[in-house]
């Protein structure tokens, strides 16, 4: 005769804190180098002013401010979905570690920077510098998806493939940019 034996009874978690997967630090530097050059593409065609005062310094500068505005409130939105019950010097560790993940779309934005300095200091006009800006952010969205892809394990072709589709991203913006303007 088989008796069976009793089953203990799980005691609960005392931490309820959930637990999520471990971040995927390729995806998070795909999605920072994606959106931080998909954003200043975006602002380099709105910002160019056909006919007007040419001001690629100041267009430097919202660029800079909206990229590093824009990775504050993403990494600030990331950690109020996540809320925790903790101390408070245990959140704002976690906020700040929130907030310091997303400093790829500022370093993906300086490029953009960089390029309107250039521009200012050669004396380009609005046109030249919005075309070699989106022309740089859609080889740059190219590399992007590309590089991140193989760094996360996809065989070269796919990782190529990723890349165009992103580059494709820059692309439309350059047919939009033409489009509106």
């Amino acid at each position: 005769m088989n008796e069976q034996q009793p089953q203990p009874t799980p005691t609960p978690n005392p931490d309820p804190t959930p637990t999520f997967p471990p971040p995927h630090h390729g995806a998070d530097w795909m999605f920072g180098g994606v959106y931080g050059t998909v954003l200043a593409s975006g602002l380099l065609a709105a910002l160019e002013r056909e006919g007007g005062d040419y001001t690629p310094y100041y267009d430097a500068s919202w660029v800079l401010v909206t990229a590093a505005t824009a990775a504050l409130a993403h990494g600030y939105s990331h950690h109020m979905s996540s809320h925790q019950r903790s101390s408070v010097g245990h959140r704002w560790r976690l906020l700040t570690g929130a907030l310091w993940k997303e400093w790829p779309i500022v370093a993906a934005a300086l490029p953009t920077v960089l390029l309107l300095i250039v521009a200012g200091l050669a004396g380009w006009d609005s046109h030249r510098g919005t075309a070699v800006g989106l022309g740089l952010n859609t080889a740059l969205l190219f590399a992007w998806g590309s590089l991140v892809a193989i760094r996360v394990g996809y065989r070269l072709r796919s990782a190529l493939l990723i890349g165009l589709a992103d580059a494709t991203v820059g692309l439309a913006i350059i047919v939009a940019d033409a489009l509106i303007k």
